[in-house]
């Protein structure tokens, strides 16, 4: 078996709408905003905790919930954005992403209560499931095989350096207008991707259309789901309580379950097969760690540079990135 990492993962496939050189920059511009737009979602809110949890007279778990409504769909639904968007066209998909995610965002900058926050912020990660999978699916199908190594650095370069400054942005919103526009920064940035997208991206679909594996993204996102809930609910009513013994006991069903029709499966959204290559699984694996550590560092240090030891979000940001 060949090992799934490797050169020709990336250089795979034809483009199926080869982009001009004059058009490839717009290409990679819209990409490259959209899902910077999705990951400094993933770590701008952090900073914006403090001030959220006093507005919205929030607890420690109810905070909780609004970093985990969005990972959890993102991770729930990142395959299946990206089959979709191999059915129905690339462009369309990923523009239907920006569209929701745009959409969440407002919601979010408008949420009256911290219930509210979290299901918009649920929202916000389909629509990042969407566009973020589309987003480098777009610059596969735009670019040919000797530009595309190039255009996916580019693309991968400038997606990181967003993210890193996510949190700078974030806490100087925070500091100098609301924790709100946090959300609302979204607004005109996805004006700019639509824009973008419409006159310079070209659609494209995939020539061989595989089944959406719908069960395995449902049992997916109950696993996950109910995984998270008794973790998150652990603090506040103990692991003895019935709700939290239920619910990591659904967790346990429902991911079981999904292993089990993957591998019968003919078309599965996760081929189990790929963990037979010891690269492919150590890589997971040090991911799976290295964003378990970073999560908990994310979400705990804002809250006590800013509750404990009393340091401007903007403060807290700039020493969190040193």
């Amino acid at each position: 078996m060949r090992e799934p990492c490797d050169e020709s993962v990336i250089r795979a496939g034809a483009a199926t709408a080869p982009c001009m050189a004059a058009s490839g920059k717009w290409v990679l511009a819209a990409t490259i905003l959209a899902s910077s737009m999705a990951f400094i979602d993933g770590t701008v809110v952090n900073v914006a905790l403090p001030a959220l949890q006093i507005d919205l007279n929030a607890s420690v778990p109810d905070v909780q919930w609004v970093i985990e409504a969005y990972a959890l769909f993102l991770a729930a639904l990142l395959l299946v954005g990206g089959s979709l968007g191999d059915h129905y066209g690339r462009r369309r998909v990923f523009l239907i992403g920006v569209a929701v995610f745009t959409a969440a965002s407002a919601w979010c900058g408008l949420a009256g209560g911290i219930g509210q926050l979290v299901i918009a912020r649920a929202v916000q990660g389909i629509g990042a499931a969407l566009l973020v999978p589309g987003s480098l699916a777009i610059i596969s199908s735009s670019f040919r095989e000797e530009e595309r190594g190039r255009a996916i650095g580019t693309w991968s370069g400038f997606s990181a350096m967003t993210a890193a400054i996510g949190p700078v942005l974030g806490g100087w919103l925070v500091d100098q207008v609301s924790w709100r526009a946090v959300f609302f920064i979204n607004i005109p940035l996805a004006i700019v991707i639509i824009a973008i997208s419409l006159w310079h991206v070209p659609e494209s679909s995939s020539a061989t259309k595989a089944r959406l594996d719908w069960w395995g993204a449902l049992l997916t996102a109950a696993g996950l789901g109910a995984l998270v809930f008794g973790l998150v609910e652990s603090s506040r009513l103990g692991f003895a309580h019935p709700a939290v013994i239920s619910s990591l006991v659904i967790a346990c069903v429902c991911l079981v379950t999904f292993l089990v029709l993957e591998r019968r499966i003919r078309e599965p959204m996760l081929p189990l097969e790929l963990f037979r290559s010891r690269a492919f699984t150590g890589a997971n694996l040090l991911t799976l760690f290295l964003y378990g550590a970073l999560g908990g560092t994310l979400f705990f240090l804002p809250l006590n540079l800013i509750q404990v030891q009393r340091y401007t979000p903007t403060e807290r940001a700039l020493r969190c990135c040193h």
